[in-house]
């Protein structure tokens, strides 16, 4: 619809609820606008590449001021995101990143901390530090925290984001086809993390949240972390690597294992984590697995069933820590080429003391080509999906 729309270069546009269904045509103005959305920054003659709609007008007699101005707020946060995620490394670094992230907080009222490499080091995030060491420029962690005066929870939500702003895979280098040029999107879950503060905070649910999120690009240099080093995490265990390129979940450990610090009610993490959850999946859907109890689970299915952001509970046996085990250090960074998907979620549950949901969208993050309202590139799954889980709560 919105494309048919700007190929015939309407501006403008009318909608009108003939049925009088709130939910309808809240429904369908959120599509509209999520499907008008591009990424234009880097054209010579951007104006001209830019969507020709501008303008909806709805007219309904059921559908309230407050709905619209809170779809806004959604949608708003969407755009965010996918920015965020579109934007190349040429544009985004770690301390860009961050930048964006300062604007952020300033902008929708939230609170903001930025740990630079020295307070990083001090805190022991041997995983970060490692996967940043090839790197020209300083990683860095974020904190951003929304806690309203009304809050319904007494201990805070935490959600964790993989920032990795560009991946090559270290030494253990990726292809270019397919594969490394498309690791500008590994700081998909930061960016969704990012956008699901801003639209709870901007449309102020009264929910205590915080988000850590870990960032830098994990590059080649002579100074990079190799196949075979051993690195002590923030928690005090030591992680053998056997894979360079399985980066994300050394920098989400770290984050994780800070987190104990808040005594957190519940910890969410979202990562392009693995290829493997993608192969099972595909764009469908994210892949979800934890220690918190079934009815969150139960819940977060039904949000991402609600906003069409689904997600498929895998299971989570202890087996599978068997595959984890070095010979020489506490875990190692991989597993086999079995369950590559189950084995990432289960190295990331050695950090964790409470109830906590792993959810790996390497398959939904990333948009090949047009799907209905998800547009190519970043599609900012992830933002709407906690966003429902977190109004439901209220």
């Amino acid at each position: 619809m919105t494309s048919v729309l700007n190929s015939d270069k309407n501006k403008e546009v009318n909608i009108i609820d003939v049925d009088k269904d709130a939910d309808l045509i809240s429904i369908f103005t959120e599509g509209m606008i999520l499907a008008n959305y591009s990424f234009t920054k880097y054209y010579k003659e951007e104006e001209k590449k830019k969507p020709m709609l501008e303008i909806l007008n709805i007219y309904s007699s059921v559908l309230k001021q407050e709905n619209l101005s809170e779809l806004e707020k959604i949608t708003n946060a969407v755009y965010f995101a996918r920015d965020l995620a579109n934007e190349p490394f040429s544009g985004l670094n770690a301390l860009q990143f961050s930048e964006k992230l300062k604007q952020l907080a300033k902008n929708s009222d939230l609170k903001i901390e930025v740990l630079d490499k020295k307070e990083i080091e001090e805190n022991g995030m041997g995983g970060l530090l490692a996967v940043n060491k090839g790197s020209e420029l300083p990683p860095t962690f974020n904190i951003l925290e929304w806690k309203p005066e009304n809050a319904v929870n007494s201990k805070p939500y935490i959600l964790v984001g993989k920032g990795i702003v560009f991946d090559s895979g270290g030494y253990s280098i990726k292809p270019t086809k397919n594969s490394m040029d498309m690791m500008k999107f590994d700081m998909a879950g930061a960016a969704a993390v990012a956008g699901a503060m801003k639209a709870v905070s901007e449309n102020r649910l009264p929910v205590h949240i915080i988000a850590l999120i870990p960032a830098t690009d994990n590059a080649v240099d002579a100074k990079s972390y190799v196949p075979g080093d051993v690195i002590k995490m923030h928690n005090g265990l030591f992680v053998e690597v056997l894979n360079t390129d399985a980066e994300g979940r050394l920098i989400l450990a770290d984050a994780l294992s800070y987190a104990q610090k808040y005594n957190p009610e519940l910890v969410m993490d979202l990562a392009t984590l693995t290829g493997a959850a993608a192969y099972c999946i595909g764009i469908q859907a994210s892949v979800v697995m934890g220690t918190a109890g079934n009815t969150v689970f139960d819940n977060l299915k039904k949000s991402g069933e609600n906003v069409y952001e689904r997600v498929v509970r895998f299971p989570f046996w202890d087996e599978y820590k068997e595959m984890l085990k070095s010979k020489i250090a506490d875990i190692k960074n991989i597993g086999g080429s079995e369950a590559g998907a189950i084995t990432a979620g289960k190295f990331l549950e050695y950090f964790t003391d409470y109830p906590w949901v792993h959810i790996d969208i390497a398959g939904p993050a990333i948009i090949n080509k047009k799907n209905a309202y998800r547009t190519e590139g970043g599609s900012a799954y992830g933002v709407r999906l906690l966003y429902d889980f977190f109004k439901k709560m209220i």
